[in-house]
């Protein structure tokens, strides 16, 4: 289970973090013809707690590891 966590955590934040920092959320986004709903989505305010979540999820899965050490 914690596997899969992390898995999800990792590739949530990667994924935030592109979104975040490059242009490639316009790209997908207009690629898939949805570019209406670009206003909503690009902006700080959804995409920061975003990222935040993801490392948190990342942090959780990742935690018991650590410890078991």
């Amino acid at each position: 289970m914690k596997s899969k966590l992390s898995v999800l955590g990792l590739g949530g934040t990667i994924f935030a973090a592109l979104c975040c920092f490059t242009p490639i959320l316009p790209v997908v986004l207009t690629a898939l013809g949805l570019t209406g709903v670009l206003g909503v989505v690009y902006t700080d305010a959804v995409l920061l707690p975003l990222l935040a979540g993801f490392l948190i999820l990342t942090g959780y899965a990742l935690w018991p590891m650590k410890s078991q050490k």
